[in-house]
């Protein structure tokens, strides 16, 4: 018997860096249709889904400002750089027969649909995934960011954010090999904790302020988003309505 889903209509935000491959940077093209086929999965299932991508594959609009451009505009360079790969995920998400549509806030209709709430809603409704490209459309807020905002604006039941690791651990699993996995976790430890980055501050404020839950998982490893939407015990769940708990 196929267990309930647990999640109906998700934001997934991705890294840029998952979209690298083998590359040393910019967009393996094998890498971007790998994450289509994942993304086709749960959309089989009838799950709703947003989508934002960083750019951090192509440009980091902070590392340049601390190299000598101009902050704001390091970040609309950024924004652009998200519409790159916008671009890219749409194009194998067409391929792999996933209807799909690519929003942008900043205003290039020539390359994608401007970003419109109710019109966002409507795509999901009509089975279509939505891609969100360029952040915010203002410098000075990350992607993190702008995925809370996006994931509140169009009524998700989530905000899954996808990383290279199986959850948030209280150590650096990376570099510890005793680090031990989090099941779930309160806002108020995600925000105290500056030894454990769950997103920036201003994202994980958001989300507390507006009861919005967020699913920190390794979307790498085969099948977990699947079990992630189905609510089986993978990755860590943070929210208001729950304790700090060690898987």
């Amino acid at each position: 018997m196929q267990q309930q889903k647990r999640f109906k209509r998700i934001m997934l935000k991705i890294g840029g860096e998952s979209l690298i491959g083998d590359r040393e940077y910019g967009i393996d093209p094998k890498a971007v249709l790998s994450m289509a086929e994942k993304i086709k999965a749960i959309y089989a299932k009838e799950v709703e889904v947003a989508i934002v991508i960083g750019g951090g594959n192509i440009f980091r609009g902070l590392s340049a400002s601390k190299n000598g451009i101009e902050r704001a505009t390091a970040d609309y360079m950024g924004m652009l750089a998200t519409v790159m790969n916008g671009l890219a995920l749409q194009d194998a998400l067409d391929k792999v027969g996933v209807p799909v549509r690519l929003q942008t806030a900043l205003q290039m209709p020539a390359v994608a649909e401007g970003f419109i709430r109710s019109k966002a809603i409507r795509h999901m409704e009509k089975g279509r995934v939505v891609i969100l490209s360029a952040g915010t459309g203002m410098p000075y807020v990350t992607t993190d960011s702008g995925a809370a905002l996006h994931a509140l604006e169009l009524h998700c039941d989530v905000l899954m954010k996808a990383t290279k690791v199986d959850g948030i651990y209280d150590k650096d699993p990376m570099t510890n090999p005793g680090a031990r996995r989090f099941k779930t976790m309160s806002y108020k430890t995600a925000i105290e904790m500056e030894e454990v980055q769950v997103m920036d501050t201003a994202a994980l404020a958001m989300c507390k302020e507006n009861n919005m839950p967020i699913m920190v998982f390794d979307l790498f490893e085969e099948g977990q988003l699947e079990k992630a939407i189905e609510g089986e015990d993978v990755g860590t769940y943070v929210a208001n309505d729950t304790e700090t708990v060690l898987a």
